[in-house]
């Protein structure tokens, strides 16, 4: 008992001892608060917290220990860090990060103290210097790595200050979190409006810029941002990107082509900027591009050819673009393309409630809604709330205070039918597509299942395609910029480490100026295996493999092998209760160091591996099934336990039940019977799996905010509430259903 108690004050203690003082007075007192972060800060850097890091992520570590210099006066310290990071984590091109903000910051604090001069004048000073010393790639990305919001790092700032109200004490996290937000604010507030000034000043110096509208055929208003290098005097190919995230990020689009000797179109989708026509995204832009297309190629200062790029919804534009192809459209480049009606706002066939986050983000306003959009918290405990409630999907709008008749529209084409089918090219359309396109997407990429659909239905209908893909570990921002270090804690290859933009135009060059074709792409499919440091080809999505595992649903303390045919008939019986909705998550450890979340699943583990795998391709196979209701929507995920002992997600799949014969037409299954629910659209993934490794298996049922809950009815999903919910979900999963792992053996 004594040890018990001995052991708990000590606990106690080291609680206490995490505890840094901050004072009450702070959150109010501007004066006071700008005298405590440094101290704070400096406090921070010597906490074991921080310390450990350094061994264990040392991404989050260097990230952490810059911010902290720069709060507590280190500022050539601060620059130091900030130049290992960019060489040990690639982020030197500035790719979707504001690292340079607070760069900026430390060596204009520098130039006020060394030349004691006004800080705006050290600022220009700094600016000159370092604008000087980047790539034109580089400098063409200043303007939007600069452009952070002022009033939502303000909110995020004041947030975290009022959590210290009435205490003279923070921890670790929050002290952290605090000096993070703090960090923004100020340096967004103070160096945002001269640095844009400054970057404008260059922007004039080097590139003819115009923004004007385009009148359509039907009437309608469209914005178009054409930037052209001063020094190209002579009539050049035109690099189209259609935007519906109208604002800084039109000019970046702009001077991105003009940088790499390319006139730089951009054109904001219907109901942006000065456009007061309604914003419907997604329904109109294969009529309206069509025109741009028409009317850019006409311009003086264009050659008559025209290429188009851009990634998610604005990858989405270019197979809009091609549904009706126009003659002066010689290539286009879609890059982590949303697959309107497949993989967003449904993703096989499930609705995700983040599709009204994002409705609001781009039709809140004639820019883009950045501070509601990046109100995480609010998003969450609208998403909870609907969960909670046990309201029908079609609720969700309305308990987020805002009704939409996008949203309600949506909810109206649960199949992938007509309404999606004619913004895109469908089935036969795309036998008329016979320009040149290349494909980029990744590992992680969201959208990972629309760019590989489109791919493979270009493939489908027109033997003789010509278009490439490039898949590697990327996620949605990676495969539309740079090849990161790491992405999600995972540290890649360094030959995947590439620059997605001079791919692009490489493509380009190779397309539009007769130049080479990009080196990389040796063959259609060209895929970077994780953990080998290589890059394979192949001239097909079967060839991506040259055999298969089957990963059958048992157990191996149960079964001679997970890999090999049960010899007699059985199932696992699961049970979802709908009804709870304060259910507690559960895990399943699968070694000493690591778990996986298995709530709502059923676990199945294979045996050690004896020998090296190389997955290359997406899983397939079948779930026999018996279930008590209609329908339910189906979970998967597939992992490595890796020797050490740490997961690794290999890929997931989830799908309608009802739609995984066809997405198209709803199938409802009979309550009792044994039903067979395809695995198809699961996710991409090439990786090694070495020898010593064991394969995790989750099955199960989708319930969580995230997306709509399918309680099993058969009436239309959106429309269910939890009074359809009944008695519990119970299925049968029987063991004779497989996953089937695509492998490559040398």
């Amino acid at each position: 008992m004594k040890i018990k108690i001995l052991l708990a004050l000590i606990f106690v203690n080291l609680m206490h001892a995490q505890k840094l003082y901050f004072p009450k007075t702070a959150v109010a007192d501007s004066t006071v608060l700008e005298k405590q972060i440094p101290l704070l800060a400096t406090k921070l850097m010597a906490q074991p917290q921080l310390q450990k890091l350094k061994k264990t992520n040392r991404l989050a570590f260097t990230d952490n220990l810059y911010r902290l210099q720069i709060l507590a006066g280190e500022y050539k310290k601060s620059v130091a860090t900030l130049s290992d990071y960019r060489k040990e984590f690639a982020d030197h091109n500035m790719a979707g990060n504001k690292f340079i903000v607070h760069e900026f910051y430390s060596l204009a604090k520098l130039n006020e103290e060394k030349d004691k001069i006004p800080f705006p004048e050290a600022l220009q000073k700094a600016f000159n210097k370092k604008y000087e010393s980047l790539s034109d790639q580089l400098t063409a990305k200043v303007g939007i790595a600069v452009d952070g919001d002022v009033r939502d790092s303000k909110r995020i700032m004041t947030e975290a200050l009022n959590k210290q109200k009435d205490k003279d004490s923070i921890d670790y996290a929050s002290a952290l979190a605090l000096c993070k937000s703090y960090l923004n604010y100020k340096t967004y507030s103070r160096l945002k409006p001269q640095i844009t000034q400054l970057v404008a000043a260059k922007d004039q110096e080097k590139f003819i810029i115009e923004t004007k509208d385009i009148k359509t055929k039907n009437g309608n208003t469209l914005t178009i941002t054409i930037v052209r290098k001063k020094e190209n005097t002579s009539p050049l190919p035109v690099i189209l990107t259609n935007n519906i995230y109208a604002g800084e990020i039109d000019l970046y689009f702009g001077k991105r082509a003009a940088v790499y000797n390319y006139v730089g179109a951009v054109v904001n989708t219907r109901g942006k900027r000065t456009s007061n026509d309604e914003n419907n995204p997604f329904e109109h832009e294969s009529q309206d591009i069509y025109e741009v297309i028409d009317w850019v190629s006409k311009q003086p200062w264009s050659n008559g050819k025209v290429g188009m790029i851009g990634g998610s919804y604005l990858g989405f534009s270019q197979w809009a673009a091609v549904k009706k192809l126009h003659p002066a459209l010689k290539t286009i480049v879609p890059q982590v393309a949303v697959g309107i009606g497949i993989d967003y706002p449904a993703q096989n066939n499930i609705f995700m409630s983040y599709m009204l986050q994002w409705i609001q983000y781009v039709t809140n306003n004639k820019l883009t809604d950045e501070a509601g959009f990046n109100n995480f918290a609010q998003w969450e405990s609208v998403f909870s709330e609907w969960y909670k409630s046990g309201k029908s999907f079609r609720s969700l709008d309305t308990i987020s205070g805002k009704p939409s008749k996008i949203f309600q529209r949506w909810l109206d084409h649960p199949g992938y039918d007509e309404y999606w089918q004619k913004m895109v090219p469908y089935k036969e359309d795309f036998a008329n597509i016979n320009i040149p396109v290349l494909t980029t997407t990744g590992y992680y990429d969201d959208d990972q299942i629309g760019a590989m659909s489109y791919f493979k239905s270009h493939h489908l209908y027109n033997k003789n395609a010509n278009h490439y893909l490039v898949i590697g570990p990327y996620n949605h921002g990676g495969a539309q910029s740079f090849g990161f270090t790491s992405v999600s804690g995972t540290t890649i290859d360094p030959v995947a480490r590439i620059s997605i933009d001079d791919l692009a135009f490489s493509w380009f060059d190779y397309t539009l100026k007769d130049g080479k074709k990009p080196a990389l792409l040796k063959d259609r499919i060209n895929f970077q295996v994780m953990s080998t440091n290589t890059w394979k080809h192949a001239p097909t999505l079967e060839k991506m493999h040259n055999s298969t595992v089957k990963f059958y649903l048992q157990d191996h303390k149960n079964a001679p092998s997970v890999f090999k045919q049960p010899s007699g008939k059985s199932f696992v019986t699961q049970t979802v209760d709908f009804k709870n909705r304060d259910q507690k998550e559960t895990y399943h450890k699968v070694s000493k160091i690591d778990s996986v979340k298995t709530t709502n699943s059923v676990y199945f583990e294979s045996e050690i591996l004896d020998k090296d795998l190389i997955m290359s391709g997406n899983p397939g196979g079948f779930f026999n099934v018996s279930i008590n209701k209609k329908d339910f929507d189906t979970e998967m995920s597939l992992y490595q336990i890796q020797p050490d002992g740490k997961t690794f997600l290999l890929s997931t799949h989830m799908v309608r039940a009802s739609y995984a014969k066809d997405n198209e037409k709803r199938q409802l299954l009979t309550p009792g019977k044994t039903e067979q629910i395809p695995i198809k659209n699961s996710i991409f993934m090439s990786k090694k799996i070495v020898k010593g490794s064991k394969l995790v298996l989750l099955v199960g049922v989708n319930k969580n905010p995230n997306w709509q809950i399918n309680y099993g009815s058969g009436k239309d999903v959106s429309d269910e509430t939890i009074k359809d919910s009944g008695e519990p979900l119970e299925i049968k999963w029987y063991n004779d259903s497989y996953v089937e792992i695509p492998i490559y053996q040398e």
